[in-house]
């Protein structure tokens, strides 16, 4: 229930702060978005299936979206950066719908 709260309390305040992005860290938004949505979704996960640790948890979000973030990075020193910024986004793409099949077998008994 904390979690849920917490969601709906962020949403309520960027949709009242309207927060704007500094240009240098727009490219960087989108990918952490991703992660920290693969990690959220790999809690909800680990949550069905019993085996949920907010440490762990924690970690996982964070790890998610910085390391995605130093790829995004050295792809851009490199001139490379869209085609690690996909690169990144395929992969957690997947790691999201393979997650989200978890759930909803889960969910389903199917």
């Amino acid at each position: 229930m904390i979690p849920v709260l917490g969601l709906l309390l962020g949403i309520s305040a960027g949709l009242i702060l309207e927060p704007t992005v500094p240009i240098y860290l727009q490219p960087y938004l989108p990918i952490a978005v991703v992660a920290a949505l693969d990690a959220l979704f790999g809690g909800l996960r680990a949550l069905l299936d019993g085996l949920f640790d907010d440490k762990v948890f924690l970690v996982s979000f964070l790890s998610n979206v910085v390391v995605a973030g130093v790829i995004v990075f050295l792809g851009d020193q490199l001139g490379v950066g869209t085609q690690l910024s996909t690169g990144v986004v395929v992969v957690l793409g997947i790691r999201i719908f393979s997650n989200t099949a978890a759930i909803r077998r889960h969910l389903f008994k199917a």
